[in-house]
């Protein structure tokens, strides 16, 4: 699965009562809890993700470190960091489903409301 942006508003405050790693942590496994990053999910570099959120990349690293810790990340080493599947075998067997389709729907060029239309149709009939 490609690198992707992260959906959503993906900001730190320096400010804020939390500090940014646990900050950035907090909202990767937000993300991943609601199925906004599906298993496979591929999150950006370190250095690249520091940049972006103008941290400096041992926060993002130490963020990481500790989503997979707690399984909910798996790092690949050149690989990169990718979203663990979460959940009992039906669920990641359905995560794993859902990852193939989005590749092969966005291989084939198809727009994402037309590809979840299609599994829309399907889960009806």
């Amino acid at each position: 699965m490609p690198e992707a942006t992260f959906p959503g508003d993906w900001s730190v405050d320096a400010e804020g009562s939390a500090p940014p790693f646990e900050q950035l942590r907090a909202r990767v496994l937000e993300q991943v809890s609601s199925g906004e990053l599906p298993a496979g999910f591929r999150l950006p570099p370190v250095r690249s993700l520091a940049e972006q959120l103008g941290l400096a990349a041992n926060t993002v690293a130490r963020a990481y470190k500790e989503l997979e810790a707690d399984g909910i990340v798996e790092t690949h080493g050149r690989g990169g960091t990718l979203v663990s599947a979460q959940g009992d075998a039906a669920h990641r067997a359905a995560q794993h489903a859902a990852t193939e389709y989005a590749a092969k729907t966005r291989s084939l060029g198809l727009p994402s409301d037309q590809a979840l239309a299609l599994v829309e149709a399907a889960l009806r009939a």
